[in-house]
């Protein structure tokens, strides 16, 4: 067996079923799940009655760049999201469909990490973080290290805090805005500083961009990679690669679809690994996906319902916890009154709400787990069910 699986934490929905586990709630209360950030909105109908219309094309082996329709869906989508230039994004060399960001963010890190070098590779991550990213960084053999987001930060990575030292082992840095758990987004000066040093540094940028579409000011949506590449000056999208997906966009978390886009000579590499990874989008997925990205209307009114739960919840919290309305993405990141791994055990115990103790997204460095004493709540449930579930933890906190 790879030694290297030997490198790997218990995921943490493993560790909140070993938190939970003897633990029996009240029979009188219906649970009610805040710990998983799956979308429960409706899919729209657009995207499941094209992908029923096309299910004879299952008789058709699909290719690895997916069909032109798709692929020009998507780059006419990059450039009005993020108001790239005519033309900027080419269909046929800056981008790939992917089954979902989590298998593409998991296999790029396979295909760039280069573990020839004298010094042993490094890849820079958010700490807390999408556990997909230290899993694709430790399979690939490489070290890890790990920037606090704190509330010093704003809950954003301090690049300037970087030594000269971890700059130069450097290869890739995952990047999350608006980000997991915190909803923190990094501005356009901010994506662009992190481009300069990336071209510095020599280092690929690859964005978690797939809660870029979950946020709550129409007129200010965030900033991407690709648009601050592009206003930079940055010929190519060079050293930037994105990674956007239908699932919580469109509620579609069961398509499986997604795309990277930028470099084209990053592209292209990362195109001959995915031959081989044998990762092609069924054809019914890639008709569906570009009905998905040619429709913005169903993408507002999610926006709309996203916000309404927000603005319910943080009034019932307001003076219960210490928690801030979240800048973007449907979670609420709010510091506990007692351990983080207490708070979410009793509060299943006492009120059968399930939230993820913000350790288990986390590590501890030197000293200090910016994950420690902390909750994530993802807002994914029907509005009726989250005011619930915001009562019930008002109730449970009052008896703390």
């Amino acid at each position: 067996m790879n030694p290297r699986l030997d490198r790997l934490q218990p995921y943490p929905f493993q560790k909140l079923a070993a938190l939970k586990q003897g633990v029996t709630p009240p029979a009188d209360r219906e649970a009610i799940l805040l710990s998983i950030g799956e979308p429960k909105h409706p899919t729209p109908a657009l995207i499941s009655e094209t992908l029923l219309a096309h299910l004879h094309l299952l008789s058709v082996y699909p290719t690895t760049r997916g069909t032109r329709l798709l692929r020009e869906a998507i780059a006419g989508w990059l450039t009005r999201r993020f108001a790239l230039p005519a033309g900027a994004i080419d269909p046929e060399l800056h981008l790939l469909p992917v089954n979902g960001t989590r298998e593409a963010l998991f296999a790029f890190a396979q295909a760039v990490v280069d573990t020839t070098t004298d010094k042993a590779p490094l890849v820079l991550l958010p700490n807390p973080f999408y556990q997909i990213y230290e899993g694709a960084a430790l399979l690939a053999g490489a070290e890890t290290h790990y920037l606090p987001c704190t509330e010093e930060t704003g809950f954003l990575p301090d690049f300037d805090a970087v030594d000269a030292a971890t700059w130069q082992r450097c290869q890739l840095v995952y990047l999350c805005s608006p980000g997991n758990p915190s909803g923190a987004v990094m501005d356009q000066a901010g994506l662009t500083r992190l481009i300069e040093l990336a071209h510095r540094h020599d280092f690929i940028l690859a964005a978690d961009e797939c809660y870029s579409e979950i946020h709550f000011d129409e007129a200010a949506p965030p900033a991407g990679l690709l648009q601050a590449a592009a206003a930079a000056g940055v010929k190519g999208f060079s050293r930037c690669i994105v990674f956007h997906s239908l699932s919580k966009r469109s509620n579609a978390p069961g398509l499986r679809s997604g795309f990277v886009a930028g470099d084209a000579a990053i592209i292209e590499r990362f195109f001959a690994y995915r031959t081989y990874h044998g990762c092609a989008m069924a054809l019914p997925q890639q008709h569906a996906s570009a009905a998905g990205w040619a429709d913005e209307a169903h993408v507002v009114e999610n926006r709309r319902l996203y916000r309404e739960k927000l603005d319910a919840v943080l009034r019932i919290l307001d003076g219960v916890l210490d928690v801030q309305r979240p800048a973007a993405s449907f979670y609420l990141w709010p510091r506990t009154p007692i351990a983080d791994t207490d708070f979410a055990r009793a509060l299943f115990a006492r009120q059968n709400v399930t939230v993820l103790p913000g350790s288990y997204l986390s590590r501890a460095r030197d000293g200090r787990d910016p994950g420690s004493g902390r909750v994530r709540m993802a807002l994914v449930a029907p509005l009726d069910e989250c005011i619930e579930a915001a009562a019930r933890i008002k109730t449970f906190c009052a008896g703390l």
